[in-house]
């Protein structure tokens, strides 16, 4: 850059891919000396991906085979299908988790377990991050839907993660202005990366949807896709790499390779998120080889995560049970250890509930579990949660 460049306000910096050359205009009144003065900058010119015509390389078919037999494995193996599905919430609880994690949100299971437990009670950082499963849930329930899936779809997972929040006047509201990701919350100027402009936003939003019906790519380099374009539109003003991630979940089930539950892939990503930022930095400079293959690696990784929670879960209950002394199979005591993965935080209420059981028999169960250690009693003393 030149030395008059570097003098002026006038930016020209290019991130990644194609820019559109525009003019942030001067704010007066702004704490930023760069937004006071007005400058020009590059927000990032899109593209549309209803007819991308790709060719894999013959190590990525390798990558994707892999991958796919994976999940395909989890989803066909009936002792891990039946445990897993039965804990298909908590494995979007822990999606939701890493997911909020990139976004900046941090939250132990317990505490979001017990946002879930009673919703309304929840606050702050627990409250945003139980709504990042409602929103995961709103995505797995649109995914068993055999329709096409429009913008007003993609819509409402983003209102579902915004209710009930502090910033829930935004739900569901594509933006009409320009955002932008990383530098400073008063202007682009220093900006990690600045996304399309906001008239091309609904353009390239139907377009993605469109792209999302197609069934003539492989399942997983679909959602790759989908969920990279998706973050390079960034047509809300927060909450888009939630709401992309959601994303995922929606063509793995829609496509058939997950059909009972799919792998928490943010927990993947969020292991290495500078990866994750690279695999997109790449993406939007055209090189889709390159990001598919983070993708489909954190996949893989994803669901072998799955697999040994599984594991974890069966090892989990058998020392419950041990610690219990052995309830008798079928008992109320019994059933509760059953449900414990499902239901981390009871209630005498829910107990009585999920168990089928009465009063004195739901009492009775918890009041052994409790005994030998399996429950404690949470801040909130009515409650009881796995240990």
């Amino acid at each position: 850059m030149s030395k008059a460049n570097q003098a002026s306000p006038y930016r020209a910096r290019r991130g990644p891919g194609p820019g559109v050359l525009r003019r942030w205009a001067p704010s007066p009144d702004s704490p930023d000396h760069h937004a006071r003065r007005g400058f020009s900058y590059y927000a990032f010119k899109g593209w549309p991906l209803r007819g991308l015509q790709l060719t894999l390389s013959s190590e990525l078919a390798q990558e994707l085979s892999r991958g796919e037999a994976e999940i395909l494995r989890l989803n066909d193996d009936p002792p891990r299908t039946r445990l897993l599905e039965a804990v298909a919430r908590q494995l979007l609880r822990a999606e939701a988790v890493a997911s909020s994690r990139i976004e900046g949100y941090e939250l132990s299971h317990r505490r979001l377990a017990e946002a879930a437990f009673d919703p309304d009670r929840a606050a702050g950082t627990a409250r945003s991050v139980y709504a990042n499963v409602r929103a995961m849930e709103e995505a797995t329930r649109l995914a068993t839907e055999r329709r096409a899936i429009g913008v007003g779809d993609i819509r409402a997972i983003h209102r579902r993660l915004f209710e009930g929040t502090r910033d829930e006047r935004f739900a569901g509201l594509i933006r009409e202005t320009q955002n932008w990701i990383g530098g400073s919350d008063y202007s682009v100027y220093a900006a990690e990366f600045i996304p399309v402009p906001e008239d091309e936003v609904r353009p390239l939003l139907k377009d993605l949807c469109a792209f999302l019906d197609r069934d003539d790519l492989p399942a997983l380099v679909q959602a790759a896709l989908v969920h990279a374009q998706f973050e390079t539109i960034h047509p809300f003003m927060d909450g888009n790499g939630r709401v992309g991630r959601c994303l995922i979940h929606v063509v793995l089930r829609r496509r058939g390779l997950a059909p009972h539950y799919v792998p928490p892939i943010s927990v993947a990503l969020a292991a290495n998120a500078d990866e994750y930022v690279d695999g997109l930095t790449a993406y939007r400079d055209g090189r889709f080889e390159d990001w598919l293959v983070i993708f489909i690696r954190a996949t893989y990784a994803a669901a072998r995560h799955a697999e040994a929670l599984s594991r974890e879960i069966e090892e989990l209950q058998a020392k419950w049970r041990e610690q219990a002394d052995h309830p008798r199979t079928g008992s109320a005591a019994d059933k509760l250890i059953s449900a414990l993965p499902i239901h981390p935080v009871v209630d005498l209420r829910t107990a009585e509930k999920v168990l089928g059981v009465s009063d004195e028999a739901a009492r009775q169960a918890i009041d052994r579990l409790t005994k030998s250690g399996v429950l404690q009693d949470s801040r909130d003393h009515a409650l009881s949660r796995a240990r």
